[in-house]
């Protein structure tokens, strides 16, 4: 072999060992495309990873793969799409390319305020520059012109979720605060920034009630947070709710981004409750003393007769330092426990007031009485604020 051909057999070695390495295997394409989510909501940020050694040219230098004419990477949604689309190597010599968008949704009032909380647009060319449209039942897919004739493709729903509702406990002291948590992706609405939104807590004491902001507890979490304290002094403000021992507390998130079958105008009330509760027993609440059977002259009847128009009287007093709403209840049972007579008054009474309550009875039949007399919170919640007390009387002719 002479000098001639040693150097042409050099080129040619030098030549193909620098071209080889930029060039993929066609015929047996290895660029795995995975995301991070199986499925996105309408306004996620999607991340993608495409793992493509035949595409590390450089081994010293960072590569890029998606812009080069005939290897080009596309991004879709149902109706719209960015091509070409950079992904960028995660350092030297990995092989591995990975870049991110943002799913920017359609004009819709996420959380029903009457404006709109999106802003849809398709732009960017990568890798983390993208934003893209998309509705609310759609997909994503990524797609990769390996090689003439190889598309390597992935994909992954993109839906609506129904919000949830947490609270920390299933009832709290007065002075403890209650942590309210929402998970809905739905209003994620900028996975670059911590997002809020409106929740609602109400009491027995005060229906109406505040609306608080849940703040999401990371710029692409959403899962959102808000803590209210109680008074049962002072009028509800801020994050402070009026509610008073035994209350039942309501808490309440309006989800305007409904899966299906719901409509995409659609929206629903989730709403989880809890108690204000007491340790305090029931003998320093409330007191139901001098309990008499009185007729219409207020006079104490100690033998009812039959027809007699008759009053159950009693004197509550408030022991408790803030008002108490109530309900006092008389029940009449005769000899076999039927219910014959059920009677109530609802009031409220101040801080140390003492107040006379009654309500009337006549008997139709003579015979064995026992006339059941409670103080409850109120007739949808039961809880009873003293002992009942009960008396018998035997009803003559």
């Amino acid at each position: 072999m002479n000098k001639y051909q040693i150097s042409l057999l050099l080129f040619a070695f030098l030549f193909t060992s620098a071209s080889a390495e930029p060039i993929p295997d066609y015929y047996k394409p290895y660029a795995p495309i995975t995301t991070d989510k199986q499925v996105y909501s309408w306004t996620d940020k999607v991340g993608i990873t495409i793992i493509a050694p035949s595409w590390n040219e450089d081994k010293n230098g960072i590569d890029s793969i998606g812009d080069q004419e005939g290897h080009l990477i596309k991004i879709s949604t149902g109706e719209h799409h960015l091509e070409p689309y950079k992904l960028t190597e995660t350092s030297k010599n990995s092989g591995v390319f990975t870049g991110e968008i943002i799913l920017t949704g359609f004009f819709h009032d996420a959380n029903g305020d009457g404006k709109i909380d999106t802003q849809p647009r398709t732009i960017g060319t990568g890798p983390t520059s993208g934003f893209l449209e998309a509705d609310r039942d759609d997909g994503i897919t990524i797609s990769f012109e390996f090689a003439d004739g190889v598309v390597l493709t992935q994909s992954a729903q993109i839906g609506w979720n129904e919000g949830k509702i947490n609270l920390d406990k299933p009832s709290y002291l007065l002075h403890e605060t209650a942590n309210i948590q929402i998970v809905d992706p739905d209003m994620n609405l900028n996975p670059e920034a911590s997002d809020t939104i409106p929740v609602e807590i109400s009491s027995d004491s005060d229906v109406a009630g505040i609306t608080v902001d849940a703040a999401e507890t990371s710029e692409n979490s959403g899962i959102f947070v808000a803590n209210v304290s109680f008074t049962p002094y002072d009028r509800s403000s801020g994050n402070r709710l009026h509610a008073i021992l035994d209350d039942r507390l309501y808490t309440k998130y309006v989800d305007h981004t409904l899966p299906s079958p719901y409509n995409i105008n659609d929206d629903l009330d989730i709403i989880t409750e809890s108690v204000l509760s007491s340790n305090t027993p029931l003998a320093d609440k409330v007191t139901l003393e001098n309990i008499i059977l009185a007729d219409s002259l207020g006079m104490t009847i100690r033998e009812p007769m039959l027809g007699q128009q008759l009053q159950v009287v009693a004197e509550i007093e408030n022991k408790q330092d803030y008002d108490q709403p109530f309900v006092y209840l008389v029940q009449v049972k005769d000899s076999t426990g039927t219910a014959v007579a059920l009677s109530w008054f609802k009031g409220s009474i101040t801080i140390n007031q003492k107040l006379s309550v009654s309500q009337s009875w006549s008997p139709t039949e003579s015979g064995t009485y026992t006339i059941e007399t409670f103080v409850w919170k109120s007739l949808d919640n039961p809880i009873p604020l003293v002992q009942s007390s009960k008396a018998i009387y035997k009803v003559t002719q």
